[in-house]
C-alpha cells in the first residue's frame, strides 16, 4: 500500500481547523474538518480523528473476517456508524462542558481497506474520490446546502461552485442529537487511487484538475504537494487537508 498525505493552512486562515488519521498498518484513513471558529473547529476535528482511532482499537475489526455478503456490508456498516454516533455524541459533551465551544461540529469521511473491498463512511462535505483507469469519480454525496440543490435540479454542478453558501453544510458530528451518516462499499481494481479531501482541495480545483494532478505521480507524497499547491495558487481560501492511497 502507497500513501501520501499533508495539510496545510492556507493562504486566508490564521488557524488550521483541518485533522487527518493515516493507519496504512490498520487500513483506515481519516479526513475531518471542524466547524464552530477557532480553536473549536480544530478541537471538533481533532476529537473526531482522536475518537475514530481509539474506537478501532477498542473495537476490533477481526470480528468481521468470517463474514460474506450482504451480512459482511451490514456489520461494517453497523460498526462505522456506532462510531460515528459516538463521536458525535463526545463532541457535543465537549462543546456543553465550555461555553466557548457551542455550536462546534466537523465533517469525516473514513476509509477502510480490507483487502480487495472499501468501506467509506462519511458526514459533511469531505469527500472520497477515486481514480481508475485515469478516470476520476466522487464517491460520496455531499451534506451541504447546494448540494441539495443540485439534486433536486434547482442548481447546477458548475453553478454550485460559485454560489455564496457552498459551504454550508447540512449534516456534521456535533450538529445534532443524532449522526446521520451514508455509507459505501467499493470493489477494488489493482491501481485504484482513493482520494480523501476537505473542501479547501475540491472548493479550488475541479475534479478533473484534481486528476491530472495526480495522475501520472509514482510519489503520492509528492502528488498532495502539488495538489495542494494548486489549491493555494486558486487562492487558498480555506484549509487544505489531502489522502491519497494506493493499495
Amino acid at each position: 500500500m502507497q500513501v501520501g498525505f499533508r495539510t496545510d493552512t492556507g493562504r486566508k486562515r490564521a488557524i488550521n481547523e483541518d485533522a487527518l488519521l493515516v493507519l496504512p498498518g490498520e487500513g483506515l484513513f481519516v479526513v475531518a474538518d471542524g466547524v464552530g471558529g477557532g480553536n473549536s473547529g480544530e478541537l471538533a476535528s481533532r476529537s473526531a480523528v482522536n475518537g475514530i482511532e481509539e474506537f478501532l482499537k477498542n473495537n476490533p475489526i477481526a470480528n468481521a473476517a468470517d463474514m460474506e455478503g450482504k451480512y459482511r456490508y451490514n456489520w461494517f456498516k453497523g460498526y462505522f456508524f456506532r462510531c460515528f454516533r459516538k463521536i458525535n455524541h463526545d463532541i457535543r459533551n465537549l462543546a456543553q462542558e465550555n461555553p466557548e465551544n457551542e455550536g462546534m461540529a466537523t465533517t469525516a469521511v473514513a476509509a477502510y481497506f480490507d483487502g480487495s473491498e472499501l468501506y467509506i463512511t462519511n458526514i459533511g462535505d469531505s469527500r472520497a474520490y477515486m481514480i481508475r483507469a485515469g478516470e476520476i469519480s466522487q464517491l460520496t454525496d455531499d451534506h451541504s446546502y447546494v448540494a441539495d440543490l443540485v439534486s433536486t435540479g434547482s442548481l447546477t454542478k458548475s453553478e454550485a461552485r460559485d454560489h455564496p453558501r457552498r459551504n454550508m453544510i447540512t449534516r456534521a458530528l456535533g450538529a445534532g442529537s443524532e449522526a446521520e451518516p451514508d455509507f459505501y462499499y467499493f470493489d477494488l481494481e489493482p491501481s485504484d487511487r482513493l482520494i480523501l479531501c476537505t473542501d479547501g482541495l475540491h472548493g479550488e480545483l475541479t475534479d478533473e484538475e484534481i486528476s491530472e494532478t495526480v495522475k501520472g505521480e509514482k510519489d503520492l507524497n509528492r502528488a498532495c504537494k502539488k495538489l495542494i499547491r494548486k489549491a493555494n495558487d486558486k487562492g487558498g481560501y480555506d484549509n487544505i487537508t489531502v489522502v491519497c492511497v494506493e493499495e
